[in-house]
């Protein structure tokens, strides 16, 4: 089961992903954690410990992986379950790599990765922030970005048996709702 969670910031995705991957892991399956942000201030930080309180004692793997992302496979045991949070600033890190020059192919090659991925997984939750919708005009490289960050949503939506959205602390299903009632009544979440 392959599921996308989009939405706006502080919309509970997180929490929401974090359910949805612990009820599709087998029992004798690792439930993992990639985690994706790189920190650059304190609330970065401050989100990253509030996300490692929230899932304590879930009995997640946590890896980091802020890019390459399709080296999990090589690293994780694919019959698991992988929570992907988020693919926002994986397409950040990939984009802007730290002490270079933005990178615009980041784009095709996050598509390839992401896909590799997608294939090899038997379950995977990918959380991703959905800031590309509002109507401001912004400077062409961060209107790049944004646009990216649109086509892979996407693109994941198309590969995806589940698709759904955050909003105001609502879950709004796109496409697999009863996929989804299914897995966590059988999970007894």
């Amino acid at each position: 089961m392959r599921i996308l969670i989009s939405g706006g910031c502080k919309n509970r995705k997180s929490d929401y992903a974090q359910r949805l991957a612990k009820a599709m892991c087998p029992p004798d399956r690792p439930l993992y954690y990639v985690a994706t942000m790189r920190p650059v201030d304190g609330e970065d930080t401050a989100r990253i410990r509030r996300h490692q309180a929230e899932r304590a004692g879930w009995g997640f793997v946590t890896i980091e992986q802020p890019t390459d992302i399709h080296h999990l496979i090589k690293r994780c045991h694919m019959g698991g379950s992988f929570l992907i949070d988020s693919l926002t600033a994986l397409l950040m890190n990939e984009m802007f790599p730290l002490g270079g020059q933005p990178f615009i192919g980041a784009e095709q090659k996050l598509l390839r990765e992401l896909g590799l991925l997608l294939d090899a997984a038997e379950h995977l939750v990918a959380v991703s922030d959905g800031i590309y919708s509002d109507a401001v005009a912004y400077p062409p490289l961060t209107e790049a970005y944004r646009r990216t960050l649109a086509y892979l949503e996407r693109d994941l939506a198309a590969r995806c048996e589940v698709v759904l959205e955050a909003s105001f602390g609502h879950i709004i299903f796109h496409r697999g709702q009863e996929a989804v009632r299914s897995i966590l009544k059988e999970a007894g979440l």
